[in-house]
């Protein structure tokens, strides 16, 4: 016969949704049963083991609604070339890094931010390559460079769309050597990969992770690991999505939750594949790529309503979008809307959006699942959307404020590698946003990135994401003594724990202010990462 179980968390402060004051919290079997003060919570559950939170937060754990895993993973083990800043510098990073007879795999390179943004030759990058394969992903991952070793490997890429003879691929032939790449990943370097993902997701205070996969992006084998990985104790949840047309049998047998995550529309800014209404300001010749039509997304959101399986694409340019709300036009023709609605289907990025878009997709029950570290890193006036697009066309995106005003759900994420597992720099980018009157408050976007994250995966029970009795115990304790906040007579103060200070339930987010750190995570009563017993 089993007992149950009680922990009792004390003196600390407890983020709940209806008040700031709570100091303690008690979770039996996974499950949190009750919330309140310490001297109540003592009577009410004598016999429970206490952890003694000394002034700690206790705040629901993060999700991360979109990201790669095997991808980040091998980019926390491997080369990383996000500190890169000209061809030189890249040059001598492969240079070291390579190891004969083995495949390199590094990403992270941008050259909008270069000193000079000439991007090597593919003479010079076979020459630091030693005759090596080396695949090397833009920032943004829709386009790369490879060595000649490595298009060797991919059957008829040098005869397919988006293949340059001396610049980045793109398009169906970065599809080609990624895939190349990916096949040269050993089953070893893959568990390892997989396994720092994870374990760096746990650390960053994020229980649950959305896996954007698909044939194009990892291959059901890598899926398949991850899941099976994930099943042992000690590890975030993974909610699987696989990004393919009429897969509806490979859904299912994937155990995948929808055909959704990076189901292309189309492309990204930064590659000049977000397909547009009118020419990129950097090159007037081209309108981007878009990869489904309208007819083609509205039978895949048919299908995947019928089948009662999530549907949901990748989609970033303003083109791509108006065939995405065409696209549901269309279907709910044939399925009607309240079936649409039901079906908690979902979109990835949808960076260009007006509010008449944002109307309709809001009406059809539409999760969008959003990068705030987008905004952060190629925001503003004079960043990489300003150069592609222009100042004015760059200002309208990543509008949190005007999507959450007509009702779409926001649910953030990181889409890792891309940027950083850094929930908490991702929350503060949503409140300060580079377009003024774009952002949205902290506590939306807190939101966003806990509760959004589970009601984006369709778990929409009202409860899980906060810490409220009958919710899963999913949680995180941060170190916040250390913390501290300029006010508004220029005193510097500590952010307190006391509920008697009128501190705002979350700690500053102020840009440059110090970020909470995680102690520990909890996914159902469960420790997958911990810290808090060796804290200060």
């Amino acid at each position: 016969m089993s007992t149950s179980t009680t922990t009792l968390l004390l003196g600390g402060r407890v983020h709940t949704p209806s008040s700031t004051d709570a100091t303690a919290m008690a979770v039996t079997d996974g499950t949190v049963v009750w919330v309140g003060q310490d001297g109540p919570g003592q009577a009410l559950h004598p016999d429970a083991e206490i952890v003694d939170l000394d002034g700690a937060f206790v705040a629901p754990a993060f999700v991360d609604a979109h990201v790669h895993a095997t991808a980040t993973g091998l980019h926390l083990t491997g080369l990383d070339l996000t500190g890169v800043r000209d061809a030189g510098e890249l040059l001598a990073a492969v240079r070291a890094a390579v190891t004969p007879g083995e495949v390199l795999l590094a990403h992270g390179w941008d050259e909008s931010a270069w000193t000079d943004p000439r991007l090597p030759s593919r003479a010079e990058l076979d020459e630091a390559a030693g005759g090596n394969p080396v695949y090397l992903s833009r920032v943004d991952v829709h386009s790369a460079l490879v060595s000649s070793a490595l298009a060797d490997l991919a059957a008829g890429v040098r005869d397919t769309a988006g293949w340059s003879d001396d610049g980045p691929l793109t398009r169906d032939a970065h599809h080609l050597v990624r895939a190349a790449a990916r096949a040269a990943v050993t089953p070893a370097q893959r568990r390892r990969a997989q396994e720092t993902f994870l374990r760096a997701a746990a650390a960053a205070g994020i229980v649950s992770v959305h896996e954007c996969a698909g044939p194009d992006i990892s291959g059901e084998q890598d899926l398949l690991d991850l899941l099976a990985l994930a099943d042992a104790p000690g590890m975030p949840e993974v909610v699987a999505y696989w990004g393919e047309p009429g897969a509806v049998d490979t859904a299912r047998r994937l155990g995948a939750r929808g055909l959704a995550g990076d189901l292309f529309v189309d492309g990204a800014l930064g590659s000049h594949t977000a397909a547009l209404h009118e020419p990129y300001a950097d090159r007037p010749d081209s309108t981007g790529v878009r990869y489904l039509t309208a007819d083609a997304i509205a039978e895949h959101l048919i299908a995947c309503t019928e089948a009662g399986l999530q549907a949901g694409f990748h989609v970033i340019g303003d083109a791509a979008v108006a065939e995405v709300v065409t696209g549901f036009t269309r279907a709910e023709k044939t399925v009607g809307r309240r079936a649409l609605a039901t079906g908690k289907h979902r979109l990835e990025h949808v960076e260009m959006v007006d509010a008449e878009q944002a109307r309709a997709l809001a009406a059809y029950g539409v999760a969008a699942s959003m990068q705030p570290l987008f905004d952060a890193a190629w925001g503003g006036g004079d960043g990489m959307y300003a150069t592609r697009l222009g100042a004015d066309r760059a200002a309208g995106l990543n509008p949190f404020a005007m999507l959450a005003s007509e009702g779409v759900v926001l649910a953030f994420g990181s889409d890792a590698p891309v940027t950083p597992l850094a929930p908490w720099e991702s929350v503060r980018a949503a409140v300060h946003h580079r377009t003024p009157g774009s952002g949205i408050s902290a506590r939306a976007a807190f939101n966003a990135h806990t509760r959004g994250g589970h009601r984006a995966a369709g778990v929409n029970d009202g409860v899980t994401g906060s810490l409220v009795p009958g919710a899963p115990a999913h949680y995180a304790i941060w170190e916040s003594g250390d913390l501290v906040v300029a006010t508004p007579d220029t005193r510097v103060q500590r952010w307190s724990t006391d509920p008697r200070s009128q501190v705002p339930g979350l700690p500053p987010l102020d840009p440059g202010t110090p970020l909470p750190r995680c102690l520990r995570t909890v996914r159902a009563g469960e420790v997958i990462y911990d810290r808090f017993t060796s804290a200060p």
